[in-house]
């Protein structure tokens, strides 16, 4: 039998409260059609709100409402943010999340988008241009929770210096975009 172990974060770790997104994504995935509908609509009203894995349950429940384009730009959107929160994050294993994310809420969606590179192309396109525009108005250190920094060091410098975050986000969505554009010659020859 495991106990688990529960290990409190520190310093300016310890006042990141990430329960009000795990909450929504347990009712963006909720068994109830209705409560599943009514999350989907209070994401969707303010989804600059809601840090990037509420946006990747996002896609799913958006896949299972039967609006495939609009899960996979969402899906995106959230990959472009997560890897924003992941670069600005001091602990470099706190990046371990995309892949988690990732492999939790990308299959689905990408088995939809990779249908057609069209489909790709502008499922990217518009969860970059979304995030360019839209603010970060969540607590981007939900990511430092999931590096090893959270249990074993002091809780302290989590992120680079605010004034670097314009240039960073300009050059994580670059990278997403010519990723994009190398994934499509790679499964598309084109």
């Amino acid at each position: 039998m495991h106990t688990p172990i529960v290990v409190a974060p520190q310093g300016e770790l310890a006042g990141v409260d990430t329960s009000a997104a795990v909450a929504l994504i347990h009712r963006l995935l909720d068994r109830n059609p209705a409560v599943r509908s009514a999350a989907r609509a209070e994401v969707l009203a303010a989804p600059h709100r809601v840090p990037p894995p509420v946006l990747s349950a996002l896609s799913e429940n958006l896949l299972a409402a039967g609006e495939p384009a609009e899960a996979a730009a969402w899906f995106y959107a959230a990959q472009v943010r997560a890897r924003f929160d992941a670069t600005r994050c001091t602990d470099p294993s706190a990046a371990a999340a995309l892949g988690v994310l990732r492999e939790r809420f990308g299959e689905p969606v990408n088995r939809w988008a990779f249908a057609d590179p069209a489909r790709v192309r502008r499922a990217g396109i518009r969860g970059v241009a979304w995030d360019r525009t839209a603010p970060h108005d969540y607590d981007h250190r939900w990511i430092a929770l999931h590096g090893m920094g959270a249990f074993t060091g002091p809780g302290t410098g989590v992120s680079t210096p605010e004034h670097e975050w314009p240039g960073t986000a300009a050059r994580v969505r670059a990278e997403y975009l010519a990723g994009l554009r190398e994934v499509l010659r790679e499964h598309f020859g084109g």
